[in-house]
């Protein structure tokens, strides 16, 4: 039994100035490195000034605005660098990444890493959990929100509104989730964490082909829902 539940895992999570991957940029990020056997975690954090003003709509979000990621942030490409060598080093060690909707976050990852010219390559070797696509698999009929917060408070996770778009916190919950869902699935508990990642990849294509058909139906009958995960490629349509 693999029970990867039990073992290390490196929690990953970015606030940034949007969602559109290709022109936004990285404003938080924090990196917590978590032991269930040891209880214990050990968190990195970093706030960058990412070049680019910092819209209002991001900044009710996560609460960075322009002039304080300009005044304490670090180059962006400082931090891009440090981020992408702490994760690339967790690979080395071969602890998996965990990421909630992990799509966003190492899709937006990838392109700073492309933009800054680090020269850091890890995507072929990323073994990722990500709670979000395992939770829409094992409990895929539940109504309501999928969001961090909403799934949080299905599975009784502590993750306060008060801390909600902190992306030390959303980290730690993540990790809680992925805990939680290896602890009460035993299916999942026993795959490998290859096995798991290649689930993950063929479960978000069926999650990404369904949303897909249904706004196809309800919104624009032209819609495109990627099915790439965990990093969406530049040149995918």
């Amino acid at each position: 039994m693999s029970d990867w539940h039990l073992s290390p895992m490196l929690a990953f999570d970015i606030e940034s100035t949007g969602v559109d991957f290709d022109t936004d940029r990285i404003v938080t990020a924090a990196l917590i490195r978590i032991d269930p056997a040891a209880g214990t975690s050990e968190a990195t954090t970093w706030l960058a000034d990412p070049g680019i003003e910092i819209p209002q709509g991001a900044t009710d979000v996560h609460g960075i605005t322009t002039a304080h990621a300009r005044e304490h942030g670090r180059p962006a490409h400082e931090v891009t660098d440090e981020v992408a060598n702490q994760i690339a080093a967790a690979i080395d060690d071969g602890v998996p990444l965990v990421a909630f909707n992990a799509a966003y976050d190492f899709t937006l990852l990838d392109r700073e890493l492309a933009r800054h010219r680090t020269g850091v390559d890890f995507g072929g070797k990323l073994r990722v959990i990500d709670p979000h696509v395992i939770d829409k698999q094992v409990d895929r009929y539940r109504r309501g929100s999928r969001r961090l917060a909403d799934v949080c408070a299905h599975y009784n996770i502590a993750l306060s509104q008060e801390a909600a778009h902190g992306c030390e916190a959303d980290a730690l919950a993540t990790a809680r989730l992925a805990w939680r869902l290896g602890s009460t699935q035993p299916h999942l508990a026993a795959m490998g964490i290859d096995e798991l990642h290649d689930a993950q990849r063929a479960w978000r294509a069926e999650q990404a082909a369904s949303l897909e058909a249904y706004l196809r139906r309800t919104k624009n009958p032209r819609e495109v829902v990627d099915r790439a995960w965990p990093i969406i490629p530049a040149t995918s349509t």
